[in-house]
C-alpha cells in the first residue's frame, strides 16, 4: 500500500505539478571535485536537503562520461529511501543511472544520504557527473508536489599515474587533457647520462608497461598518421642493467570535423517572416561539440542599411533568433560547428525573405500587396472559368499523349531525326578509327609526362583555402566567397573568369587575425558560367595558383539598361493580368448570356403573336369552309346533286378537316417548345 501511495503521488507530480509553488530542496553530489589517477577507483555520495520541508519521494537520474568513468557499484545500504521502487539501473555504454524510492511517513533533513557509488577512472581530462532534467523530490503532503529547485553537479579531474620513469613532453600535444587536430605526435624526453637505453610504446591503454628490449638511446620519437581518438605513451629507462619505472603521457588526437547537419529555417527556407527561427544540430564522434557560431550573408546589394559588407560570425546555441527584423531579400544563412579539437564544420542553407502577395480577408475575398482586394464572388468566378479552360486542356493533351503512343509504337521518328541518326553513323565509321588512335596517343602521351609523380618544389606560401561560396546564384543575387590562409593578415587576389566572354576581373582582400578572409562583391554579376580562383600575397612573395572552382549565375531577371525586374514581380503581373483576362472572359459570357436571353424572350413574342395570326386565319377557314359546306347541304335539299358537287363536298370535308389536324398540331408544337424553352 505505502508503494502505491508513492508511485501515485509520483505520477501526480509528473502529470500535474503544483502551479505556483516555489521548490526549494536540493540534490547533490560528494565530493563536488576532485583529482583521480586513471585506473583508480573512488567514491561518490549523493545527498539531500529538504529544507525544512518533510518529502517521501526521490527519484535521481545521473548523467557521466562512459569514456572517462565507469560505474563500478552503487550502494543503497545507509539510505535515507525506505522503500526502492526500482532498484538502480545503470548503463556504462550510455553513462546513465537512474533509482526511485520512497521514505515512509517523509523525512526532514538537511544532509540525508540518498545513495553512494563507486566509479573507476578510465580516461584523463574532465569527467563531468549531472544531475539529468527527469529527477524529482515530492512532498509528504498528499498531492505530489515536485519540490526540486537545486541540482549541484560533480567535475573531476583524471591524470595519468606520476611519472616513475623519464620526463617526458610533447612539443605538438602539450597539454594531456587537450585535443589536437594534428595526427603527427612527437614525443621528447630528458636523456641521463647514465641510462643506456629506452624502451616504449605507444597505445591505446592508460596504463601499460613496455618490454625490456631497449630502442636506443635516442631523446625523441615522432608518430605520423595516429588515429583519432586517445592514445598513451609509456616509456621506462635501463640504468645499470635494471628497468626503471615507467612514465605514461595521454595524447587526444580529433582530426575529423563535427558530422554533417541540416538546418532548419522556421516557418520555412522562403517566408514573409522578418524573424525567422533558425535550428541545428550536430555531434561529434570524439572530442565532442565546444561551440556554434551563425551569421548571414545577404545576396542583395551592398548598400542594404541592415547588412554589412563582411559580416561576422557570432556565437550561438540552438535554436537562434535574429534580433532585428530582416530586410526584403535572399540570405545566405551560414553555420559552423566547432569541436573541442578546433575542428569546424560548414552548412549554408539559402533563405529568402518576401513580401506577402495574397492575404485571405476572411468576409471580404483575397487583398493583393495591400493594394486592393478582389471579392470572393469573382474568385469563384474566375475559379470556375480556369477549371473549364483546364478540362479542355486536358482533354487535347490526352488525345496528344495518345497519338504520341502511337507513334513510339510505330517507332515512327521524324524525318529530320532520321537523317541525323545516318549522318552521324557516316560519321562514326569514317573517324571512329582516327579517333581511337588518337586517344590511345592521348594516353600514352599522359603516362609519359604525368605518370611518374615528381616531386614538387616546396612552396612556403600556400594558397588560400575556400570554404564558403555562393557557387549557385541568380542575377539578382550578391556573390560572395570567403576561406582562411595559413597565416594572418594575409593579402587574398580572388580572380573570376567569364566562360562566355573570357573576360576575367580580380579582388583584393586581406585575411583577419584569425587567419578568416572574405569577399563580397559590390554588384550583380551577370547571367553565365565562372571560373573562380585565388592566390595568397605577402609582398613579394605570390603562392601558386588555388584549384579552380566552377560557378553558374542564373538568369532569374530581366534586365533593361540598369534597370532590372525580377521574375517575382513579373510573376504578380502575370498573375494579375490573368485575373484581369479571367474577368474578361466572365463579362463576355455575362454579356451574350444576357444578350442572347433578351432575343430569345423577343423570339417567343414574336412566335406567341404568329400562333395568334393562324388562330384567326385557322377560325376564318374554317368559317369559309363550313359556309360553303351549308350552301352544298341545301342545294342537296332542294335537288339532287350533280357528281360534280358531290366531289366538291367531299373535298371540302377532306380540307376542313386537314386544317383542324394540321394547323392545331402546329400550334401544339410550338406550344411545347416555349414551355421546354
Amino acid at each position: 500500500m505505502l508503494k502505491f501511495y508513492i508511485i501515485f503521488s509520483f505520477v501526480l507530480a509528473v502529470c500535474f505539478g503544483a502551479p505556483g509553488y516555489a521548490a526549494a530542496a536540493t540534490v547533490s553530489v560528494s565530493p563536488a571535485s576532485g583529482t583521480f589517477i586513471t585506473g583508480s577507483t573512488f567514491d561518490v555520495s549523493i545527498f539531500l536537503d529538504t529544507e525544512g520541508k518533510d518529502v517521501n519521494t526521490v527519484k535521481v537520474s545521473l548523467e557521466f562520461p562512459p569514456d572517462k568513468l565507469q560505474l563500478v557499484s552503487p550502494s543503497l545500504g545507509k539510505s535515507i529511501v525506505g522503500v526502492w521502487m526500482s532498484q538502480p539501473v545503470f548503463d556504462n555504454q550510455r553513462g546513465v543511472i537512474e533509482f526511485m524510492g520512497g521514505i515512509p511517513n517523509g523525512i526532514n533533513v538537511s544532509n540525508g544520504l540518498i545513495a553512494k557509488m563507486t566509479f573507476r577512472a578510465r580516461g584523463v581530462g574532465r569527467a563531468h557527473l549531472r544531475f539529468g532534467s527527469d529527477s524529482r523530490v515530492l512532498l509528504n503532503d498528499g498531492l505530489g508536489t515536485d519540490d526540486l529547485n537545486n541540482t549541484h553537479n560533480g567535475v573531476y579531474n583524471l591524470v595519468l599515474p606520476l611519472p616513475r620513469g623519464p620526463v617526458v613532453a610533447s612539443e605538438t600535444h602539450a597539454d594531456q587533457g587537450q585535443w589536437y587536430p594534428n595526427s603527427t605526435v612527437v614525443f621528447g624526453w630528458r636523456v641521463d647520462a647514465n641510462i643506456s637505453g629506452y624502451s616504449y610504446v605507444l597505445n591505446d591503454l592508460p596504463v601499460d608497461f613496455p618490454d625490456n628490449i631497449s630502442e636506443g638511446v635516442r631523446k625523441s620519437v615522432v608518430y605520423r598518421n595516429l588515429s583519432d581518438g586517445v592514445h598513451f605513451f609509456h616509456i621506462k629507462g635501463l640504468r645499470n642493467g635494471i628497468w626503471g619505472g615507467t612514465t605514461h603521457f595521454a595524447v587526444s588526437v580529433d582530426t575529423s570535423p563535427p558530422a554533417v547537419f541540416p538546418i532548419r529555417i522556421s516557418p520555412s527556407k522562403k517566408t514573409s517572416s522578418r524573424e525567422p527561427i533558425i535550428k541545428f544540430e550536430t555531434s561529434d564522434n570524439f572530442s565532442g561539440i565546444e561551440r556554434y557560431e551563425i551569421k548571414f550573408i545577404s545576396l542583395s546589394p551592398s548598400d542594404l542599411h541592415n547588412t554589412s559588407s563582411n559580416p561576422i560570425f557570432i556565437e550561438t546555441t540552438s535554436p537562434y533568433v535574429q534580433g532585428s527584423a530582416l530586410d526584403l531579400g535572399s540570405y545566405d544563412v551560414v553555420v559552423r560547428a566547432y569541436d573541442k579539437a578546433g575542428n569546424y564544420r560548414e552548412v549554408v542553407e539559402r533563405m529568402k525573405i518576401v513580401s506577402v502577395i495574397f492575404e485571405i480577408v476572411a468576409e471580404g475575398g483575397v487583398r493583393i500587396k495591400d493594394a486592393f482586394t478582389i471579392a470572393w464572388i469573382w474568385i469563384f468566378l474566375a475559379a470556375g472559368v480556369v477549371i473549364s479552360i483546364l478540362g479542355y486542356f486536358a482533354y487535347r493533351i490526352q488525345r496528344w499523349h495518345i497519338a504520341v503512343d502511337l507513334k513510339r509504337a510505330r517507332k515512327d521518328l521524324p524525318s529530320q531525326v532520321k537523317d541525323k541518326l545516318e549522318e552521324l553513323q557516316k560519321y562514326r565509321e569514317k573517324y571512329g578509327k582516327n579517333i581511337a588512335i588518337f586517344f590511345a596517343l592521348a594516353s600514352s602521351f599522359a603516362l609519359l609526362f604525368f605518370g611518374t609523380p615528381v616531386r614538387a618544389q616546396q612552396v612556403e606560401l600556400s594558397p588560400p583555402l575556400v570554404t564558403i561560396l555562393s557557387k549557385n546564384i541568380s542575377n539578382e543575387e550578391i556573390f560572395y566567397v570567403g576561406g582562411k590562409t595559413d597565416a594572418a593578415n594575409v593579402e587574398v587576389i580572388i580572380y573570376m573568369q567569364s566562360l562566355q566572354s573570357g573576360e576575367t576581373i580580380s579582388q583584393r582582400v586581406s585575411s583577419d587575425k584569425n587567419g578568416d578572409w572574405f569577399y563580397r562583391h559590390p554588384k550583380f554579376l551577370a547571367s553565365g558560367n565562372y571560373l573562380l580562383w585565388t592566390q595568397s600575397r605577402i609582398g613579394d612573395l605570390v603562392s601558386p595558383p588555388s584549384p579552380q572552382i566552377q560557378m553558374s549565375v542564373e538568369p532569374t531577371a530581366i534586365q533593361f539598361g540598369a534597370s532590372r525586374i525580377g521574375y517575382q514581380m513579373l510573376y504578380l503581373v502575370f498573375v494579375i493580368v490573368l485575373l484581369v483576362v479571367v474577368a474578361v472572359l466572365v463579362g463576355f459570357i455575362i454579356f451574350h448570356a444576357h444578350g442572347g436571353r433578351k432575343k430569345h424572350k423577343r423570339f417567343m413574342k414574336e412566335v406567341s403573336e404568329a400562333e395568334e395570326s393562324i388562330r384567326r386565319g385557322f377560325a376564318v377557314l374554317r368559317r369559309d369552309i363550313e359556309a360553303e359546306l351549308e350552301i352544298v347541304k341545301k342545294a342537296r335539299l332542294n335537288k339532287a346533286l350533280s357528281e360534280e358537287a358531290k366531289k366538291r363536298e367531299a373535298q371540302l370535308l377532306r380540307d376542313l378537316q386537314w386544317a383542324q389536324q394540321y394547323i392545331v398540331k402546329e400550334v401544339w408544337d410550338i406550344e411545347e417548345a416555349e414551355h421546354h424553352d
